[in-house]
């Protein structure tokens, strides 16, 4: 009977021993994938954010060379929502700021540093040609020049400040009609036509505003002025 007991005493310590052994390897394979993934969790995440897309100035689409100045503009909407001018990742107009107005909306830049000069809207359906006139004589040489309209740019424009707009490298200024909607970005004393210019035509079979043509925006890298 004593040695039957030994013997039975024997195998529930082996078994004890066994099923031990074999939770204690079960756990540590456990403890090995949970570190496993964990790590490899932990390598991917800047993987993981780098695929995130980077942002540009302005919110362009790409990232201006050096020596460039990043801008986006977008026309007014209808006669709704006005333009909205953006240099360098500085907003110079846009209905939030309050500075935009019916006409003609004029952001002028220091063609060297980018710094913000003047921004200024002319009525062009209500208003006087005039006074734009002698705001387009007064841009001094080396002026980043950016422009866009709002509801209507166009009715009160003369040949002579058709002309003036034209010598900051505007070539669709001289067919900008009632409600086209045009955007444009120039300086003064550029020696050729600027490649920054959009223009749609109000158009009653094409519009998508009634009596509006669609928003026209555009983007883009300004080559900063050399001495």
């Amino acid at each position: 009977m004593r040695v039957a007991g030994a013997a039975k005493l024997v195998v529930a310590v082996a078994v004890f021993l066994l099923t031990f052994y074999v939770i204690s390897q079960v756990f540590e394979i456990k403890m090995d994938a949970s570190l496993g993934n964990l790590f490899a969790r932990s390598a991917l995440d800047p993987a993981a954010r780098s695929t995130k897309p980077p942002r540009y100035k302005c919110g362009i689409s790409k990232a201006c060379p050096e020596k460039h100045f990043a801008f986006k503009m977008a026309s007014g909407a209808a006669n709704v929502v006005g333009p909205k001018i953006c240099l360098e990742d500085n907003v110079l107009m846009s209905g939030v700021k309050n500075n935009v107005g019916r006409g003609i909306n004029v952001a002028l830049a220091n063609g060297k540093t980018g710094e913000v000069l003047d921004t200024k809207y002319f009525d062009m359906w209500g208003g006087d040609v005039a006074p734009f006139i002698e705001f387009l004589k007064a841009i001094q040489d080396g002026t980043i020049v950016l422009m866009g309209t709002y509801d209507d740019g166009a009715t009160k424009l003369n040949d002579e400040a058709r002309r003036l707009i034209a010598e900051l490298g505007s070539t669709s200024i001289t067919n900008l009609g009632f409600r086209d909607n045009w955007v444009f970005c120039g300086g003064k004393g550029i020696k050729t036509k600027s490649p920054f210019e959009q223009h749609i035509k109000n158009n009653k079979d094409t519009n998508k505003y009634e009596g509006w043509p669609e928003v026209v925006e555009m983007e883009g890298c300004i080559p900063q002025k050399q001495d």
